[in-house]
């Protein structure tokens, strides 16, 4: 943990584009100790007018689309292009370390030896939906260190996706080259979140299904209602492995940037989402102070039990507890 270093030598070493530094700022801002919070919001203060520059990018998908295939090879296109890339990847917590357990930086071997890349696994935790609670800091943090495109990897297709979605600029949904039952089997509410739709593997004794299934996506994006009357979702198709049209869905993100950038829908975006994430900071917060009161903590078992055996309403032991938080 980063104690040994003060916090403006942190912040200035982070915005030099130091990356050991860089590694520190966000271990420190993902710390849940009261003295290391204090500490990573002067350092969040210290380099927040240097944020905001980079592209973000939400990316999901269901197991086994071929997310960590895609992402290097869209990381790798990316960084040819001119550009430094960071990615924020939300891996399943470890229930006996409580640490990452996909191992992202194995699974891109190519981008993580990159210089121009900066690869960050993140354990989701006990966070709802699986998203790293600190992921919307450590997204401040690589822009100021000079990363221009921030993707921000998710867990699978699940809530995790909303919290997603209300901290990019785009969200990218990965699929798979199916269709018919298998289409049905993709939730509505998450195609609905998708700015951007691309078919992965098309390649192969799969290439036909991916055409038909970029043709079944086309036409279920058809019967729903825009997002934003300024952009209507494109569903492209990939092969990440043999890295063809991976330029497609770069230059289609170029393009959704210029057209939101020019009706000022991206600052609009961002806007909104900053007070999203201020009042899910109020929430987080006075959850863990709520459950950390040491009144609440003296009655919440048996209030438990007995609203499980029907002795009491759960609105009333709702009640009861806050009243004891709330006590003067």
């Amino acid at each position: 943990m980063p104690d040994a270093l003060p916090v403006a030598d942190l912040a200035d070493r982070v915005l030099a584009g130091d990356r050991r530094a860089l590694a520190q700022a966000i271990t420190l801002v993902e710390s849940t100790r009261p003295d290391h919070r204090a500490q990573a919001e002067s350092l969040l203060a210290t380099v927040l007018p240097h944020t905001g520059k980079g592209v973000r990018v939400g990316i999901s998908g269901v197991p086994g689309v071929g997310k960590s295939t895609f992402i290097e090879a869209f990381g790798l296109h990316v960084i040819g292009q001119g550009h430094k890339v960071a990615v924020l990847a939300i891996d399943p917590t470890s229930q006996r370390t409580g640490g990452s357990i996909l191992g992202d930086k194995t699974r891109m071997e190519m981008l993580s030896r990159d210089t121009r890349a900066f690869i960050r696994p993140s354990p989701a935790g006990a966070t709802l939906g699986g998203v790293a609670r600190r992921t919307r800091e450590a997204m401040l943090l690589v822009e100021a260190a000079g990363f221009g495109v921030v993707i921000i990897e998710t867990v699978g297709v699940g809530q995790s996706e909303t919290a997603v979605a209300d901290m990019v600029d785009l969200f990218l949904l990965l699929l798979p080259p199916a269709g018919g039952d298998e289409l049905q089997g993709i939730k509505k509410g998450i195609v609905e979140l998708a700015d951007m739709i691309v078919v992965n593997k098309a390649d192969g004794d799969l290439a036909n299904a991916a055409r038909h299934a970029v043709a079944e996506y086309r036409h279920a994006l058809a019967l729903l209602r825009p997002a934003n009357a300024s952009w209507r979702v494109p569903v492209l198709s990939c092969s990440a492995l043999n890295n063809a049209g991976i330029d497609g869905v770069w230059d289609s993100i170029g393009d959704y940037r210029r057209i939101l950038d020019d009706s000022g829908d991206i600052d609009r975006r961002r806007a909104d989402q900053a007070r999203a994430w201020m009042w899910n900071e109020i929430r987080e917060n006075l959850l863990s102070a709520f459950q950390a009161d040491g009144a609440v903590r003296a009655e919440l078992p048996g209030l438990e039990a007995a609203t499980a055996a029907g002795a009491i309403t759960p609105g009333a032991a709702a009640r009861r507890l806050l009243d004891l938080f709330r006590r003067v």
